[in-house]
């Protein structure tokens, strides 16, 4: 079986059993880019809470954001945890947004995948998996977000040789072997985490995973 096969098997299956996703949850681009600064090491359901309190505080925009009192802002993100390194990378961004791209994340449409690309990673805090987060959800540029649980249970499954591969590495294999196609990457990304969250584990439930009899089950 081909690696472009496999991938598109594991994405036919996975959507079988867990149907569409409709990610990133976000009314706007702007909240998407939020989210994917309060996303960084912690899981979903605390961002959902920050974002929630910076709706209520009316600061889900970019300039009260930026003239806001700092403990404000910090209060607000705390559930997301790392609210000090957050708040500082959350403001780099949102000052690149303000000066480079007149206000408006969507700006950066203007620009190539490679370019924009490249311009996001120019912020500091703003790693791979942030600016390629930013340009798939917020802005529709077609590239596939890799992340630790994507290295994980791909490895398991034998596409990867490493766990530990490159980042941009991992993201070849499956631009080089899925469909061009912003909405599939968009569902396959959530897929996977679905699965990560609720088999693939640290610690993997291999029996009752859906895609078990696709995996050669690489435990590590």
């Amino acid at each position: 079986m081909t690696v472009s096969t496999l991938l598109n098997n594991i994405y036919r299956v996975l959507r079988e059993h867990f149907g569409y996703l409709n990610w990133w949850p976000a009314e706007t681009p702007f909240e998407v880019v939020i989210g994917t600064v309060l996303t960084q090491n912690v899981a979903w359901s605390n961002v959902e809470k920050s974002i929630l309190q910076l709706k209520e505080q009316g600061l889900l925009d970019l300039t009260r954001l930026l003239t806001s009192k700092p403990e404000i802002v910090k209060r607000c993100i705390m559930p997301s945890g790392y609210y000090n390194v957050k708040y500082h990378r959350l403001m780099e961004l949102l000052t690149f947004i303000k000066n480079e791209l007149k206000g408006d994340i969507l700006n950066l449409k203007k620009f190539d995948l490679l370019t924009a690309r490249n311009k996001l990673l120019s912020i500091r805090g703003v790693g791979k998996e942030t600016a390629d987060s930013i340009l798939l959800y917020a802005l529709d540029f077609p590239i596939f977000v890799v992340d630790a649980y994507t290295k994980r249970t791909f490895y398991r499954v034998g596409i990867l040789k490493r766990r530990d591969m490159d980042y941009d590495k991992v993201q070849e294999i499956f631009m080089k072997n899925l469909k061009r196609d912003v909405k599939l990457y968009n569902d396959y990304h959530a897929q996977i985490v679905e699965l990560s969250k609720n088999y693939c584990k640290k610690v993997p439930i291999c029996e009752s995973c859906p895609i078990k009899r696709l995996c050669r089950r690489i435990i590590d």
